[in-house]
């Protein structure tokens, strides 16, 4: 398991002894210079790294070639590499999610970015934390956006910033996920949530914990994605940490400094206000000639979750077809068929819906024209995927890597010719989905080309 860690400078594989550790507690004393620390303190911290790495190396193999007797210190070498290519990251490996609870044996340091606008966007100013008019969104939107950055593997940075224009940390990635105006940082996510009990965590919640007397230390955000068990101990937590976004079962708060964590909802929640999503209505507020809220609700939810191509106009109150196909697009989706797809919502459509569970709606294949069914979705054969083939299976697999987020090995962009850079994408997209040997060696199968187009 990948255990979060957010140095900033103290190597991962530095040497554990207690006077090394206290090496490293001093010279991280100092805060950075954007938090108002003193160049030359920084200077300073980065040389005794520096030389602290070196004498951990130096000394650890002079040490026990002179005591160690016969070949000991050529064992002792070797473990000293060993131990050091143990904590090496493969940044395509996803965090093990077979094993997420061990414990975090320390508080985590978490350097962020501090309070700006978004980057490439044309903003200009770091946004108002008080007095911004915050733009609606829903649970299921909230954790759609999430996902997004999930899928493509976004590398932890408190100095980059993703496409989107959001800085690449946890809090950026909440400020993403909560579709802020501006980049946040721990200090000032709060002002856009209202606090409340952690028995009241829904999906799209965040638990939050600010150490003000230094927010180097500890500070961290995580999304809610919901329960794990019926105790309400753990929860399904979106968090941007080292090496990348990531989904894990965590316990409730978090490994380190749990008590402290404070349960947000972002203010400006389409669900709060109007209809909640909470209860099933029943199935009689949808169908012909029915007009309420309702309906409206299940339309943006839709809406967020891929069925935008089906309303022309809307989504409203009136019942119409394009509810129904929509919904109808969204319960195959989740591999239903008969009367569970009958385009009426019932209790578990509306759940998944609400609570920004199951599939999303697949995006319309060529030549769909009214969108119930995803043509692109079904696997050609994988003689199209060989060295020397050339076809439209191998563009359009390409393309939709890229949509996906694993598209970073194309130099010139997908084509219809089968490539190296097609087979590296692909294995780090089934690596992504936790397989190894055979089940991640590039080339597409059945279970690869449905959830690529899912």
């Amino acid at each position: 398991m990948t255990v979060p860690a957010f140095e900033e400078y103290v190597p991962a594989s530095d040497c554990t002894c207690a006077g090394c550790a206290a090496q490293r507690r001093t010279a991280a004393g100092a805060l950075p210079m954007r938090y108002g620390g003193h160049p030359a303190a920084h200077g300073a911290r980065r040389a005794l790294v520096l030389v602290t790495a070196a004498g951990v190396v130096l000394s650890t193999g002079v040490a026990e070639a002179a005591h160690a007797p016969g070949g000991r210190a050529a064992e002792a070498t070797g473990a000293a590499r060993t131990d050091e290519a143990t904590m090496s990251v493969d940044p395509e490996t996803p965090a093990d999610e077979d094993d997420p609870l061990t414990p975090v044996d320390r508080d985590p340091d978490s350097p962020q970015g501090g309070p700006g606008p978004l980057r490439g966007t044309g903003a200009s100013g770091p946004p108002s934390s008080t007095g911004t008019t915050l733009r609606k969104t829903s649970r299921a939107a909230i954790i759609n956006r999430a996902k997004k950055w999930v899928s493509a593997q976004v590398p932890y940075s408190m100095n980059k910033y993703w496409s989107d224009g959001y800085r690449q940390d946890c809090s950026g990635y909440v400020s993403m996920a909560w579709n802020l105006p501006g980049n946040e940082w721990t200090g000032s996510l709060a002002n856009y949530g209202k606090k409340i009990a952690r028995e009241k965590l829904q999906s799209g919640d965040i638990l939050l914990f600010h150490n003000p007397a230094d927010p180097t230390k500890g500070s961290h955000v995580t999304i809610f994605g919901g329960w794990t068990d019926s105790t309400h101990t753990h929860y399904t937590a979106y968090e941007q940490t080292k090496p990348h976004t990531r989904k894990q079962t965590t316990p409730m708060a978090y490994w380190t400094n749990s008590a402290k964590y404070v349960a947000y909802r972002y203010k400006s929640l389409s669900s709060d206000s109007g209809v909640s999503t909470k209860a099933f209505p029943g199935p009689g507020k949808f169908g012909t000639g029915i007009s309420n809220t309702y309906v409206t609700q299940l339309g943006k939810l839709l809406v967020d979750r891929g069925g935008e191509r089906f309303y022309k106009v809307g989504p409203g109150p009136g019942w119409g077809d394009a509810d129904r196909r929509a919904t109808r697009a969204f319960q195959q989706a989740q591999g239903w068929k008969g009367k569970e797809a009958d385009g009426i919502p019932g209790p578990d459509t509306w759940h998944r819906l609400a609570n920004g569970t199951g599939r999303d709606i697949p995006a319309a294949g060529s030549g769909s024209g009214r969108g119930d069914s995803n043509p692109a979705s079904k696997f050609p054969g994988r003689g199209h995927f060989r060295p020397g083939q050339s076809n439209g299976h191998v563009d359009r697999l390409g393309k939709q890597l890229v949509k996906k987020g694993y598209g970073k090995h194309y130099r010139s962009g997908p084509g219809p010719r089968w490539t190296e850079a097609d087979r590296r994408n692909v294995e780090a997209f089934q690596r992504a989905q936790g397989w190894r040997g055979g089940a991640a060696d590039g080339y597409p199968g059945p279970e690869t080309w449905r959830r690529l187009f899912a």
